[in-house]
């Protein structure tokens, strides 16, 4: 039994997958509350399918990028239960993941996510003839900069896409192809597929060096003069 943790940014997810099979799916707007909701929607989700922790034989988690908060949650949680239960864990990027779920489209596909201060996270994947390629890494840039890149019609995913969709459409026109919300939430069972790719290579991380992968730091607010 694998299962596959998604603290990325304000929707969390998690999958549990036995024989290559998801048996359990849960996602959830969790907000800023990745800390106290993590855990407790992982023992329902085992429980409610008569499930055991000690089951399990691998932690996916996605690596970022994403929330500075959601990633150190998700990350810590699948160390953590690694070192306890004796397994390996692998750490998948968001980017990928959220990609991942539109590979059947045969379309290059660019998944966004907000990284603040006006800027987007994304990078660019394609399936050809079967393979599953990366044609852009992943990096930091303005929707503007994005678009100026964009030569071909090209599908964009990820929740931040909902807010930057007229300006995709008003730069891009016809090139711009946007998913609808339903079918662009981002599910762990696709993470767990993605890892399960690792799993079968023999490919894992190391539990005592895996870190999520953060483009900038957290916001930090320096307090008012008086306060301490």
């Amino acid at each position: 039994m694998q299962i596959a943790i998604d603290t990325s940014t304000d929707t969390a997810g998690l999958a549990v997958v036995e024989d290559r099979q998801i048996i359990a799916e849960l996602t959830w707007r969790c907000g800023k509350n990745h800390t106290v909701q993590l855990l407790p929607n992982l023992d329902y989700l085992l429980r409610q399918n008569s499930l055991s922790i000690e089951a399990a034989d691998c932690i996916i988690v996605a690596i970022g990028p994403g929330s500075y908060n959601g990633l150190r949650v998700g990350v810590s949680t699948a160390r953590g239960l690694a070192f306890s239960l004796n397994i390996p864990v692998v750490g998948i990027s968001t980017l990928e993941a959220e990609a991942w779920q539109h590979a059947g489209t045969g379309l290059p596909v660019c998944p966004v996510l907000n990284a603040g201060r006006e800027e987007v996270a994304a990078a660019l994947y394609r399936m050809e003839n079967g393979t599953w390629h990366q044609f852009e890494e992943e990096h930091l840039s303005t929707v503007d900069n994005l678009c100026s890149k964009i030569k071909t019609e090209t599908l964009f995913c990820g929740e931040y896409v909902r807010t930057i969709a007229d300006e995709l459409r008003g730069k891009l026109g016809e090139k711009a192809r946007i998913v609808s919300p339903v079918s662009g939430l981002r599910r762990a069972g696709f993470l767990a597929e993605l890892g399960l790719k690792r799993i079968d290579a023999g490919d894992y991380d190391d539990a005592a060096t895996l870190q999520p992968r953060y483009f900038r730091g957290p916001s930090i607010t320096k307090p008012k003069p008086g306060k301490k």
